[in-house]
């Protein structure tokens, strides 16, 4: 399987918070979800991998090329979609296109004036004046108008309302039905990743939890609900997490490894993580 990009042994040091040492491979012709609660470092690993903050050590391949040695060959061919607009409020989005066009080699103003218009953006009006739901249409629009072939998306359906969310869920299902296209989407609402992704990847207190195939997370994982004395029976070797409270416990456990006799429910990946972060003692 190509893959499209790889970190391995990421590491970034703050003051109070370390990202630990973190390997993510993203296949190419794929949507990778990355996500994790607020302060995990899905932001900071995103910008280490756009070189935007300098990385303690580890290292960064994209295209199969290093993203500080060839960061500007590597930046043509990625659109990124940060959750805040990043056009200043008295530009519009036909001044936006002017700019653009001098900056990628691969600029195509017409694929981006039909954006525009797809996405019903007037092209005079100030970015100011434009809603949120805009301005994330706005950084797509651009983001598809220059041939990318990878998308960094981080929290891009953020604080939308969810009929433009899915609209824009729509657009990225779109981008990758080209083979040669793959997406890094961060985000908190499971709910989308679950839609669209391939792969998640979870992040908690600067350390990847998983990273693995959406579809062999949830084959993989069940929730057993018993009582507190069939609990002690349980072999807690193919326990991942657990939650006790006065009528039973709930479990995580290995589905396939679960003997005979017990009753597995499936899982979500919202539950799988809360029952790794938020589980109590074995």
């Amino acid at each position: 399987m190509e893959t499209v990009m790889e970190l391995k042994n990421l590491a970034k040091q703050y003051e109070g918070f370390r990202l630990d040492n973190v390997n993510i491979t993203l296949p190419k012709g794929s949507i990778m979800g990355f996500v994790g609660e607020n302060g995990a470092g899905k932001s900071t690993t995103i910008k280490l991998i756009l070189n935007l903050i300098h990385r303690d050590s580890g290292a960064v391949t994209v295209f199969g090329l290093d993203n500080i040695k060839d960061e500007r060959q590597i930046k043509e061919d990625i659109g990124v979609v940060l959750d805040e607009s990043s056009f200043p409020d008295n530009m519009n989005a036909a001044s936006v296109g002017k700019i653009m066009r001098h900056i990628y080699k691969n600029w195509d103003s017409a694929v981006y004036a039909g954006r525009l218009q797809a996405f019903a953006l007037p092209p005079e009006k100030p970015v100011k004046d434009y809603s949120r739901g805009m301005k994330m249409k706005l950084s797509i629009a651009v983001a598809l108008s220059h041939k990318a072939k990878l998308l960094i998306l981080d929290e891009a359906t953020s604080g939308l309302d969810p009929i433009v969310r899915d609209e824009i869920l729509d657009i990225f299902m779109e981008f990758i039905q080209d083979e040669e296209h793959s997406i890094f989407l961060s985000s908190h609402i499971i709910s989308d990743l679950e839609k669209i992704a391939d792969y998640i990847t979870f992040i908690h207190k600067g350390k990847i939890l998983f990273s693995e195939p959406k579809d062999d997370l949830i084959y993989r994982y069940g929730v057993l609900k018993c009582t507190a004395q069939e609990y002690e029976t349980v072999d807690k070797s193919v326990v991942k997490g657990c939650r006790k409270n006065r009528f039973g416990v709930e479990t995580l456990v290995l589905r396939e490894e679960m003997p005979a006799g017990y009753t597995v429910d499936p899982v979500s990946i919202e539950g799988i993580m809360l029952f790794m972060i938020r589980g109590d003692e074995k």
